[in-house]
């Protein structure tokens, strides 16, 4: 599964002079596509899919939907840079939190099973799935079945995996990325470089909650929570 980086990636060994306006793209410095997010300085610049900081987010949605989670599994590819970020992210918040972190790696299937399967044999679990990554949006039907398995409330970043059974999502608006996208474009065809536009965070993200899994847990939505989302699936 090719990702947003990768394309963009393989369109600047095509060429560096065609103008490349990204969305939905992980760490784009740290790809190597644009030198800095202030001031790129290359044919590329665009929408970045996710802050790091906003990783500490998750923490405190799977808090206030399971208030007795004690131990988080972190889903993500340790071979990815973004991966590594948004745990480190979630490191930072997790004591104020009271709650223990645990790595677990999504690279292949066995890698997967294995490591979820593990961590649930102990009381008190929840999953934070961090991403987006190629990797782990490839498990996904894997990584909802055993977070189902074995009762493991779960917060996802992409809106897609609630409505394919997961328990709740944060994550940024695709679509008001793809129209922001628009604007840059536009800016281009008139006269401006990429390398002078600055890559840019998203300003809205959407909370989703898929209250028929919430049921199947034994989980009941804090109102307070319910009053928040952008959407509810029955």
């Amino acid at each position: 599964m090719a990702t947003a980086g990768s394309i963009v990636g393989a369109f600047q060994q095509a060429s560096r002079t065609v103008p490349i306006v990204f969305v939905t793209t992980i760490d784009p410095v740290g790809g190597g596509w644009v030198e800095s997010l202030s001031r790129p300085g290359s044919n590329a610049t665009g929408f970045a899919a996710y802050e790091f900081s906003m990783s500490g987010k998750w923490l405190e949605l799977l808090k206030e939907i399971a208030p007795w989670v004690k131990r988080v599994a972190v889903i993500r590819d340790p071979s990815v840079p973004a991966g590594s970020g948004g745990l480190a992210a979630i490191q930072t918040v997790a004591p104020s939190f009271g709650v223990e972190l645990t790595p677990v790696g999504v690279r292949t299937t066995d890698e997967t099973e294995r490591g979820i399967t593990t961590f649930a044999r102990s009381a008190n679990g929840g999953l934070i799935v961090a991403g987006p990554a190629s990797s782990v949006e490839r498990h996904r039907d894997l990584i909802i079945t055993l977070a189902a398995k074995h009762r493991l409330p779960a917060v996802y970043g992409p809106r897609f995996f609630v409505t394919g059974g997961g328990l709740i999502s944060y994550g940024a608006d695709p679509v008001d990325q793809y129209r922001r996208a628009a604007g840059y474009v536009d800016r281009i065809l008139k006269g401006e470089k990429p390398a002078d536009l600055p890559v840019q965070a998203p300003t809205k993200y959407e909370l989703v909650i898929n209250l028929k899994t919430a049921r199947a847990l034994g989980l009941e939505v804090p109102p307070t929570l319910l009053a928040r989302d952008d959407e509810v699936i029955e």
